[in-house]
């Protein structure tokens, strides 16, 4: 099983395609989630042919779903619908393209942690993801932490989702090194959960997506951390464009940093 990933870029694919075969990645779209591409299937219909020229299956690809805005647990019932309707949209394109899994957002408010808040957003979310995990029974369905200050919340939503197998936490590593929170906490939390995980570097205070091994992120900690909790997850390396995307490739190849040691 391919368990790198790497995002496409339909203008550059005559370089990127070749690197992603090179390491045996698969691709995870980003060209889906803006709503002026959600409301346009023309516009989706390009773009699927553009990347059909490289791609004959998309199986084991993924793609970020909509997450602008993105408020299931909204007590406004206009929200919440605008909400549903864009995350159906998101599906149905996954199911159309026949796609792994698509990531979604938390949509939480950061740091805000009254009661009835966080009951509101885990019965909501748990509800609704439930409903629609049974929709599309073909694709996964990930979770990403986005400025959640901690992982008990997302760990109590996928704790109540464990008959839902297809879905699963996305671990953005990145967002998780903003956060006070040490990231053995974050691994030692979800470690049962997480299914994807997305990786770049930064400066540990703003989220740069700047290739991996070029900030400050400690990226032997993140190796140690993944075999310590015996994850087996696929990995995003999400930073944008070929000299990126390249030098991160090499760097973990270089440090044999997780999932490498798997090729």
């Amino acid at each position: 099983m391919n368990r790198l990933y790497l995002i496409p870029d339909s203008t550059d694919m005559e370089r990127i395609d070749p690197l992603a075969r090179e390491y045996g990645c698969s691709f995870e779209y980003n060209d889906f989630y803006t709503p002026s591409v959600l409301d346009d299937p023309g516009k989706q219909e390009e773009i699927i042919e553009r990347y059909a020229k490289y791609r004959s299956d998309f199986s084991n690809d993924t793609m970020h779903g909509a997450f602008l805005d993105i408020t299931i647990h909204s007590s406004d019932p206009l929200i919440r619908e605008a909400s549903i309707l864009r995350i159906r949209q998101s599906m149905d394109i996954a199911k159309r393209m026949g796609l792994k899994g698509v990531v979604f957002h938390t949509g939480r408010l950061a740091g805000f942690r009254v009661e009835f808040y966080l009951n509101q957003w885990l019965r909501m979310n748990r509800d609704f993801f439930q409903e629609l995990a049974a929709e599309y029974p073909k694709q996964q369905i990930y979770m990403e932490n986005m400025f959640d200050e901690a992982p008990d919340i997302m760990a109590s939503l996928a704790g109540q989702m464990k008959g839902t197998d297809s879905f699963g936490i996305c671990l953005d590593y990145a967002h998780a090194a903003l956060t006070a929170t040490p990231p053995q906490e974050w691994l030692e939390t979800l470690a049962p959960y997480v299914h994807h995980m997305h990786i770049n570097d930064n400066d540990l205070q703003n989220d740069l997506h700047q290739p991996v091994g070029t900030g400050r992120i400690d990226w032997q900690l993140f190796d140690q951390l993944i075999r310590n909790h015996h994850i087996d997850a696929t990995v995003l390396i999400e930073v944008n464009g070929y000299e990126a995307q390249k030098a991160s490739l090499e760097y973990m190849k270089q440090h044999l940093l997780y999932p490498m040691d798997t090729y």
